[in-house]
């Protein structure tokens, strides 16, 4: 059985490469195109070496420390250097989706900005087989990692290892991608729109390259590194939590590996559906493939869970399945709530477009709101699907909904690729100066990337959360099948506290990211003001900014500022656990989980809420561009971007990470 996924993945990393191919066949432009998309694929190239050269000796660190200690503990050698060898994978692959997707969006961007010369059509069908390239390799590269490795080795603990190591590198590149795309992005704005009052993507203004150099490091490298992330734990916590629940049973070891790979073939299958009919509706077209490639996921899974749920093991094999498409239910119900939220379309966004004629305080008042009152629906939705699951199939059937939730990733994660293409395709156009009819075709793209990227962020975040709740019922299992007399009983001053403090942590992570974003942005408003005051002609342009001093500001600067957030995580549990014992750790994950959801929701929702509501302006209503109430939503969007693009996403990984690193150190708390 193990073989199926495994071919399953090459097949659809040989189909990765055909897709490839395809986009390198497109044209490219004329020269003034290629020299921007140039200086954007050369910055965000820089931004990511140096990064992963940092992550790399962090990573060196860890993996000896992995290997000695698990060695000592086991007095087995094999077992030590399994543990560093599955850290090292789970990191290098998760490094290596990141890299490659950035790559294949900074080739995309300007042959999208190329096809909008010829319409809308061959624009948008360039845009999402750029993206649709990054959603296949997350879940292909993770599901041979997860397959191949357990192939090798037999060793589940060995794939908490893989896990962890791609927890790692996903805090990292969220929280470093975040502060890089979003202080380029605040400080670009700040000056450029407010003080100047010229254009987004404008050429004078001197962060406009490391602006659209983030798009790529922080939504494109970010989100492929944190869905990696989501996706291998998941398949890895399902995994051991089988093999707990039902020691004789040795299919349910196997069974979350055949779903994800038949949901591979059914989001392979599925882009094909993904076409804008004679509407020319994008977000339409989108979500056809997701439509298609959920349900012909749910028409796979029936037989495989039919087949192999068999014997006397308590568990019907239809309520096993039903608990399956819980999973693709909560995922449908993520999507329509989140763009309720965040879409023009809809009275949320229109609201805070409203509130800002009255003012900028009224704006940022409104779009809090919004944001806090996002989180009721997805909890609701998430709270239900859990009871559901679980009155179905109990704790599997949890993990079961979960699994087949990230399932979807590889289609998913190309609806949100296809946002930072669109996005960088449209200030290439705008910077070489093409036609209006040109980036109009730009903007129609970009204005629904604004919303594919917060309805995959929503899904992400419902993902995360759930992840982390199935990693918890692996550490409580851990528990008991080590033997210890745990209970997670509120009568226990030790738990209140953990509780406590892992409510803390979402909080203070997001603190800390959103400090580092104002911090940088500070450093990226001087300079641009400075380059304004001191190149002689710029406003006028006819001088050329220095595009590299901003660029080089922000990667310096994200390089730093993302080195203690992602600590926290990796630190916390070790002395929570060490210090209070197991039952704090065990509230510490709990009490994360439960306000990292609440944060990351209403952080990624409201931001984007602003972000529309901005363009909702621009596009003539209450005065349009220039107007009072286009400065108040200006202000709204920039408070918003760190929200949304940093510290809210950020949390995902890092309430994942958390649980890891409790089932790394479990057995040295017993």
């Amino acid at each position: 059985m193990i073989y199926f996924p495994i071919i399953v993945s090459i097949l659809a990393i040989v189909f990765v490469f055909f897709l490839v191919r395809k986009i390198k066949k497109y044209p490219s432009g004329d020269g003034k195109m290629l020299e921007i998309s140039q200086a954007i694929s050369e910055g965000a190239a820089s931004y990511l070496k140096r990064q992963f050269k940092t992550v790399f000796l962090v990573a060196v660190v860890l993996c000896l420390i992995l290997l000695v200690i698990y060695t000592v503990n086991t007095r087995d050698l094999r077992t030590g250097l399994m543990t560093a060898v599955g850290f090292l994978l789970g990191a290098a692959l998760s490094a290596l989706c990141s890299f490659i997707g950035m790559l294949v969006s900074t080739q995309a961007n300007v042959r999208v900005a190329e096809a909008a010369k010829k319409g809308l059509k061959p624009a948008f069908n360039l845009s999402y087989t750029g993206g649709l390239i990054t959603g296949l390799l997350v879940v292909s590269f993770g599901l041979l990692a997860v397959a191949g490795f357990y192939l090798l080795t037999q060793d589940l603990k060995a794939l908490i290892a893989l896990g962890f190591g791609a927890s790692l590198i996903s805090v990292f590149a969220r929280i470093g991608g975040g502060i890089y795309t979003k202080a380029a992005d605040v400080g670009a704005d700040l000056v450029g729109k407010v003080e100047k009052g010229i254009p987004e993507d404008d050429p004078r203004n001197p962060a406009v390259i490391a602006d659209l150099v983030g798009d790529n490091v922080g939504d494109c490298a970010g989100m492929a590194a944190d869905i990696f992330e989501t996706y291998a734990v998941t398949i890895v916590a399902t995994m051991i939590l089988g093999a707990l629940l039902f020691p004789q049973s040795p299919q349910f070891i196997f069974l979350p590996l055949i779903l994800t790979a038949i949901s591979i073939l059914s989001s392979i299958i599925g882009s094909f559906f993904v076409r804008l009919g004679k509407g020319k509706n994008i977000m339409n077209a989108l979500y056809k493939g997701i439509v298609v490639s959920a349900i012909l996921s749910a028409v796979g899974f029936y037989p495989v869970i039919k087949s192999m749920v068999v014997g006397n093991i308590g568990l019907s094999s239809n309520k096993l399945y039903l608990a399956s498409l819980i999973g693709l239910i909560i995922a449908a119900g993520m999507f329509i709530i989140t763009e309720y939220y965040t879409s023009k379309k809809y009275k949320p966004v229109r609201s805070l477009a409203s509130a800002s004629q009255t003012g900028h305080a009224t704006n940022i008042i409104t779009g809090l709101a919004i944001g806090m009152r996002s989180t009721a629906l997805p909890i609701l939705l998430i709270s239900g699907g859990i009871i559901i699951s679980f009155w179905l199939a109990g704790t599997y059937g949890v993990a079961l909904a979960v699994l087949t939730m990230i399932s979807l990733a590889g289609i998913v994660v190309g609806v949100d690729a296809y946002g930072p293409i669109t996005d960088n395709a449209g200030g290439i156009a705008e910077m070489s100066d093409l036609p209006e009819d040109v980036r109009e075709v730009t903007d129609a793209l970009d204005a629904v990337g604004n919303t594919t990227k917060a309805v995959t962020k929503g899904y992400a975040i419902a993902s995360a959360g759930l992840a982390a709740l199935v990693l918890f019922s692996v550490y409580s299992q851990e528990l008991i099948d080590l033997g210890a007399k745990t209970k997670f009983l509120l009568d226990n001053p030790k738990i209140i506290a953990g509780l406590f403090i892992g409510g803390l942590l979402p909080y203070l992570f997001a603190s800390f990211a959103m400090s580092s974003v104002g911090r940088t942005a500070a450093k990226v408003v001087d300079e641009v003001r400075r380059q304004f005051k001191e190149i002689k002609g710029l406003m006028a342009g006819t001088a050329k900014p220095e595009y590299g001093k901003c660029v080089d500001i922000v990667t310096k600067a994200a390089i730093k500022e993302m080195l203690i957030p992602a600590l926290i995580p990796v630190v916390a549990p070790i002395l929570i656990g060490f210090i209070l014992g197991p039952e704090a750790l065990g509230g510490l994950l709990i009490g994360s989980i439960v306000t990292g959801l609440f944060v990351a929701i209403s952080m990624t929702t409201g931001g984007a809420a602003w972000d529309n509501a901005k363009k909702y302006i621009e596009e003539g209503n209450f005065g349009g561009k220039g107007s009072f109430a286009h400065q108040a939503a200006i202000t709204g969007d920039t408070v918003g971007d760190p929200y949304k693009d940093t510290a809210g996403p950020a949390i995902n990984p890092m309430i994942k990470v958390l649980n890891i690193v409790a089932l790394l150190i479990v057995s040295f708390l017993v």
